[in-house]
Parts: structure tokens; sequence; C-alpha cells
């Protein structure tokens, strides 16, 4: 389908947190080709590959169980994997290409994973995920507010909360990511930088602006209960400006290409 309106798509079901920066990163999927089969490592719910594309995926991977059976109502995959990254259930070469959407960045293990990952793909496939960077942290507002009435230890205290909160792991730079992809057998082709820093900061803001949300989510498994434009329109409005889908140099967050050698 063309043209699709990858923030509405995301706003009526997601927390506008994560509708903005999911819309944002479906964009940037659009550029790319996935010959099948394709692997989606780290699927969860399901929710942004069936959002993203317009065929359904061949596999998606998840080792929990209750985002595994939410994918299954979904429609996004042709078949769906409870496992481990790190010890996947597949013949050597199996895949065409693979996908990880901001899920690395949650992996302590994340340099075991890249070497299975490459196990499972075929030479030449294709690779590609986003991550947090540095900025991700450094960028964030209450740190910063605390730090200009003499509160810096408060603010590196909400720093690491906020960190742990947002179960990340990692929040590194290219270089980093690079040299872990070569170790593992790929071959970094290109990266960018996006979501700025005031977009992230409207996505920190919306952690706490969106509690209300939690309610409709644990009674009905649903965050957004009126999942309609009259009720969203607000927002939509607000949040709009920062779903913008193109590198910015000062980015949060880094889509990376790399491909299996």
């Amino acid at each position: 389908m063309k043209n699709k309106d990858y923030l509405w798509l995301n706003l009526r079901d997601l927390p506008y947190f994560r509708a903005m920066l999911r819309a944002v990163e479906a964009e940037f999927y659009q550029k790319f080709e996935l010959p099948s089969p394709t692997l989606d490592l780290g699927c969860g719910d399901g929710h942004f590959a069936s959002i993203t594309f317009d065929r359904k995926l061949e596999v998606g991977l998840d080792p929990w169980s209750g985002p595994i059976h939410q994918a299954a109502s979904g429609g996004g995959y042709r078949s769906l994997v409870q496992g481990d990254g790190g010890r996947m259930p597949f013949t050597d070469g199996y895949f065409a290409s693979a996908l990880s959407n901001s899920v690395l960045e949650h992996i302590p293990q994340v340099q075991t994973v890249l070497p299975e990952l490459r196990r499972v793909l075929k030479p030449g496939s294709q690779f590609l995920f986003c991550v947090p960077n540095p900025r991700y942290l450094s960028e964030l507002s209450v740190p910063a507010i605390l730090g200009r009435i003499g509160l810096s230890g408060v603010g590196q205290a909400y720093t690491r909360w906020f960190q742990r909160m947002s179960r990340v792991e990692y929040a590194v730079w290219p270089d980093v990511w690079q040299k872990w992809l070569e170790n593992a057998g790929f071959q970094l082709e290109k990266w960018w930088h996006y979501f700025s820093p005031a977009s992230m900061r409207m996505l920190e803001w919306g952690h706490y602006l969106g509690a209300p949300t939690l309610l409709p989510h644990v009674l009905f498994k649903r965050w957004i209960i009126a999942p309609w434009r009259w009720n969203l329109f607000l927002t939509e409005r607000l949040v709009r400006q920062h779903a913008v889908a193109q590198p910015d140099p000062d980015g949060t967050f880094t889509f990376y290409v790399a491909r299996r050698i």
C-alpha cells in the first residue's frame, strides 16, 4: 500500500511517544526490499511488522510467550517462534534478510546473538536494525533542568533510572556497533542518526503523560480505548512535527544497514 500514514496507524493503537518513534522507523524501512524468507529478530507483539510491511514476514522470533501470543492475532507473520536469539532453531543460511527494530539495545548478550544471526542468514543477506545512541540519555530534559538548579547528582541518578526503566543495556555510537558487527561476520554498509533531541524530550515526557493508558491496557489489552481521530486530534497535531522520517546529525537513535559476509 502506498502513502500510508504511519503516524496515524501507530497513534490509534499505541501511546503517543511510542507511536511517533515507530512511525519514523516504519517510513525508513520503505527504502529497502527485504527478500524472502525474512526474520524479525525480537518481534514482540508483532504490531510494528503488521503496520510497516505490506506482506507477512516469514518468521517472527521472540523469547517471551506473552508477546508471541499477541503477535499471533496481528497477522504480521507466517510463522512465530518463541526462542532465544542466541540459540535459534533454524538451519544454517535459512533466511535471505533480517531486521530487528529497537530490540538489540535490550539484549545483555548481544555479542552472542549477532554471530548466531549470521549463522542463520544466507551469505550477502541484508540486516536492518535501529537502536538508541548516547544522545538518548544525554538529551533527557529532567537532568538538564536539575543541573541548572545545582542538582547535577540527582540528574545523574535520574539518567541511570531512566536507562533501567527503559531497559536499555546499550546506547553506543556507530563505531562500537561496527566493531561488534565485524567481529560477528557482518559488514556495516551505512547508518544515520534520526529523532531529534526535541523529539526525544517529547518521548521522555510521554512515559509520564501516557500513564493513563496503562489501565485500559491492563483491563482490555488495548492502549487506546477510543482510537478515532476526533479523540486523538490534539495529540496528533502535537506529535506530527516529531514524526519526520529524515536523518538528523544530532539524532538520538541510529538506523543501521549491515550485510552478512
